[in-house]
């Protein structure tokens, strides 16, 4: 059986088939591609494939690039300031099992040659193929817009603020100035992509200094809190410890602080913390490997014309391109958040004076669960009872409540980078997290853009075609621009991202499931299905990923379909969840059908 450091791709390879998608025309290969092939081979010969392998990676830094946008930093963010540097963990956890799946993605895919779509669709479920072809469009059309205001807040509330500006203001005229530029610029950069070449090697050091310098800049940030006993080491390396209980009870500091409340106390407050954990302990999982993701690194390592000698070099690619920005990076941000949020309260929100405690900046943010908090003690005679005597009894609360309902007020990166102002001075505060949270959202833009160009070409069975891709690219990056318009009213944003999200999230474990029985299928892999122990490990390190995958779809679904602050949300959902069955089963109906007729 070949392996993957077998320097001579057997006949069935991709590179000696007539049609594959990477080939500088009908039967070829482009003299980039052969050169790539000899020097890994020659590496892999002598035994020393470190250098090769760095000189050739590339799609693991597109996976970061995704990975690293609003959704990994918004989660992050919550993470550190529900349960402080105890939670950790958990996107680490996600990375390890996406590394895994996208392992075995890139494994059928160099194994094959052959295009995953097509794969699919001629080998399992034609419903499975457009299923993950769509929801991947959807979610690269609908999730590039807040890529997009993500750029625009950084520019205005941090890197135009520097030195006495002013920002861009808060103008239509100016938000779609400043959208146009950007699109303009993550064009030309997605376009570089398509001359190959020096273009091409332009496009990954691009990538690649924007990965590093949103690394840095972050990474500095949690070096300097250590410098200054901000933070402690003991307390990160325990944050690195699973602890599936935080599931099911408050992580961190407010877990003690939780406990010490009167019994009635404990329980509301329990309830508020584990449903605000579960969510975003959800959301930090889902970022760390979308739907798209699994469309991307296939077509990105064809595009490369990456096969069978390639796979040690993919999995090397996604540890060290993807999995350890990623978990750098969150880490980092974990560490900030928590530095500067968790278990804290101004003094302001602390005070039993109404008058001062309504002038903190969380008191709007935190009155509505304060006031739940008041009517469950008067029971039948919340009522009856004036807001202004309710108020009175908020402020009498205790500190301890106070402190609970200041950690479920969702922060962003611009309040972050205000409360590290004292410690890193606010000049460099407002250039660091500007230029990081502008990394994060440029290059997600960019890489949304070049996926739904692959997206189109295989959509229309043209996978050479410059122009199915160029308007897929296109086509992103207009949906993304229109956020001046669609994002930024709520109603328009919710039912966008309902039919994204949902869709997204209950076919990312499908994809799972569909490339879990792609491993194990003699018909596709042939004589490089992994057997005995290999195919065991494989099975069993899939097979965890499949289950957290499906754990958090569910859990997410029911949530978007029983949000009582939403009650249109159930029908859509419910219709999304029966229509997509019956068309994955009646795909499995075709498939068998015409598997018959041949």
């Amino acid at each position: 059986m070949a392996t993957d450091t077998d320097p001579t791709p057997s006949d069935n390879s991709p590179s000696s088939t007539t049609d594959n998608p990477l080939g500088s025309g009908a039967g070829g290969v482009s003299d980039k591609v052969r050169s790539d092939r000899e020097l890994l081979k020659q590496a892999q010969a002598e035994g020393k494939t470190l250098g090769a392998y760095i000189k050739l990676s590339g799609p693991g830094w597109l996976q970061s690039a995704i990975t690293l946008g609003g959704g990994s930093l918004a989660g992050s963010l919550f993470l550190g300031v529900l349960g402080g540097t105890s939670m950790l963990w958990l996107q680490l956890v996600a990375i390890v099992f996406g590394v895994i799946m996208l392992s075995a993605i890139s494994y059928v895919t160099l194994s094959t040659g052959r295009r995953p779509f097509e794969a699919i669709n001629s080998e399992i479920n034609p419903a499975l193929g457009w299923g993950w072809l769509i929801a991947t469009a959807m979610a690269n059309m609908i999730f590039c817009m807040p890529q997009f205001s993500l750029c625009y807040d950084a520019l205005d509330k941090n890197l135009f603020n520097i030195g006495g500006g002013t920002g861009l203001g808060d103008s239509t005229t100016a938000k779609w100035t400043t959208t146009i530029l950007l699109l303009f610029a993550a064009s030309f950069v997605v376009l570089l992509n398509v001359r190959q070449g020096k273009a091409a090697k332009v496009f990954d050091l691009f990538l690649k200094a924007l990965i590093g310098m949103i690394v840095i800049c972050f990474v500095g940030v949690a070096i300097l809190l250590f410098s200054q006993g901000q933070i402690s080491i003991a307390a990160i390396l325990a944050g690195l410890i699973p602890d599936f209980s935080q599931w099911s009870s408050p992580a961190g500091e407010l877990g003690g602080v939780v406990s010490q409340l009167s019994p009635e106390a404990n329980d509301f407050w329990t309830k508020k913390l584990v449903t605000s954990q579960r969510s975003v302990m959800i959301a930090a999982a889902a970022t760390a490997v979308g739907i798209n993701m699994t469309f991307l690194l296939p077509y990105s390592m064809l595009a490369r014309g990456w096969d069978k000698p390639f796979r040690g070099l993919a999995r090397f690619d996604l540890s060290t391109g993807m999995a350890i920005p990623f978990v750098l990076v969150t880490g980092c941000v974990v560490i900030a958040a928590s530095a500067s949020f968790h278990n804290r309260i101004d003094d302001q929100l602390a005070s039993s004076d109404l008058a001062v405690m309504q002038e903190s900046p969380t008191f709007a943010k935190v009155e509505g669960d304060l006031m739940a908090r008041v009517n469950l003690d008067l029971g039948e005679e919340a009522d009856s009872t004036s807001d202004e005597e309710k108020l009175q009894m908020i402020a009498a609360l205790p500190v301890e409540e106070k402190r609970v309902a200041a950690a479920l007020v969702k922060r962003d990166a611009f309040q972050l980078s205000q409360t590290l102002a004292p410690l890193l001075g606010e000049k460099k505060a407002k250039l660091v997290f500007g230029l990081g949270v502008f990394g994060m959202g440029f290059s997600t833009i960019i890489i949304l853009m070049l996926i739904n160009g692959y997206v189109f070409r295989e959509m229309l069975s043209m996978p050479d075609a410059n122009g199915p891709f160029i308007a897929g690219v296109l086509v992103a990056g207009l949906s993304g621009a229109s956020w001046v318009a669609l994002w930024t009213d709520p109603g328009t944003r919710f039912w966008l991202a309902i039919f994204a999200s949902t869709f997204a999230v209950m076919l990312l474990p499908i994809a799972y499931v569909t490339f879990f029985l792609m491993m194990n299928s003699r018909r596709i892999l042939g004589d490089e299905m992994p057997t005995g122990g290999r195919r065991w490990g494989w099975n069993i390190a899939m097979g965890a990923a499949v289950l957290g995958a499906i754990a958090a779809a569910a859990t997410s679904i029911h949530d978007k379909a029983y949000d009582a602050s939403q009650p249109a949300a159930f029908p859509t959902v419910m219709t999304l969840l029966v229509v997509y069955t019956f068309a994955v089963v009646g795909g499995f109906w075709w498939r068998a059908k015409h598997a018959k007729a041949a």
